[in-house]
């Protein structure tokens, strides 16, 4: 018999349902147009969504006019895009996930007690980019699948960092081999990768041996989302695709298939998940199986410019 392994957690993580919230309670409260610099989160729906309530999506402060209200994405900017909002006098919400400040935190501290930072991750994901703008000159940017081409020197006390929405397996075998070359090199405080990202990979991990395909709902610019992709396959599932919602989905990916494990990755709305379970039904996958790893309950408060009645700034 047909049948669909649906895991748990996956969708909306905290970080993502306040930065969504932060850019619907500024259109609110202030009225659009609201100025976002970069996707709020890593989601073409969502996006798409805020856009026609009156969300304008930039890339770049340039693209903002003078005294404009501008939110900062949950992804974090760096502290020269912090200065050049100032400058401009542009109004500002930051809507960084705290689990991405905390990083940058631990980055500006560890600069300032003198070590060499290696940061695993993506250069070009604009996590990585706002981290790196926290300690220029001592962070060192490296990809978690090739931890060899660190620059760091090691001439001093060496500590490594990562971004959130990596795969934990792959960081730590890049912690690992890092440490082969710097022995002394020095841990966080705390684990970086984001609650949010471990709790849905382990429930991936677990569902994927029974099946033999494995869909997650997610944005193909959504780290968090590829990464279960990545850990569905590593785990035992025969195939795993992403995509952005059902209309993506190929039925041919069925052939054959008597078990289907669907997740979504913690950018992705639930509304999408349950399209695609519709689909799957149409297609005879109707018998849908829950598989619950935790129950999170972790919440964050919104910014504090929105916690109270003034205009932000």
């Amino acid at each position: 018999m047909s049948r669909v392994l649906l895991a748990a957690p996956r969708g909306y993580c905290a970080g993502v349902e306040r930065a969504i919230v932060t850019v619907e309670e500024a259109l609110r409260r202030f009225g659009p147009p609201v100025y976002v610099r970069k996707q709020i989160v890593h989601n073409t729906y969502v996006v798409g969504e805020l856009t026609g309530r009156g969300a304008v999506f930039v890339e770049e402060l340039d693209e903002v006019p003078d005294g404009a209200l501008v939110v900062f994405s949950a992804h974090g900017v760096s502290p020269a895009v912090k200065e050049e909002a100032r400058r401009r006098g542009l109004r500002t919400i930051d809507a960084t996930c705290p689990l991405v400040t905390k990083v940058h935190k631990e980055a500006a501290r560890l600069a300032q007690a003198g070590h060499e930072i290696v940061l695993i991750g993506h250069a070009e994901h604009e996590e990585v980019e706002g981290t790196l703008g926290e300690a220029p000159g001592r962070i060192h940017v490296v990809d978690p699948a090739r931890p060899g081409e660190v620059t760091a020197t090691g001439s001093g006390p060496v500590s490594w960092l990562s971004q959130t929405t990596l795969a934990v397996n792959e960081t730590m075998r890049a912690v690992a081999d890092l440490r082969g070359r710097f022995p002394h090199l020095s841990d966080p405080p705390s684990d970086d990768i984001c609650y949010a990202s471990q709790n849905r990979q382990e429930a991936i991990t677990r569902i994927a041996p029974e099946c033999e395909l494995v869909i997650v709902v997610g944005s193909a610019n959504s780290s968090n989302s590829r990464r279960l992709v990545e850990v569905a396959l590593s785990a035992g599932a025969d195939a795993a695709y992403l995509v952005d919602r059902a209309a993506d989905a190929d039925e041919r990916w069925l052939d054959g298939v008597r078990t289907v494990g669907v997740s979504s990755g913690a950018s992705a709305p639930e509304r999408l998940v349950q399209e695609l379970l519709g689909w799957l039904a149409a297609h005879g996958y109707a018998d849908v199986e829950q598989v619950t790893l935790t129950e999170e309950t972790l919440t964050f408060s919104l910014p504090p410019e929105l916690r109270s009645t003034r205009n932000p700034g």
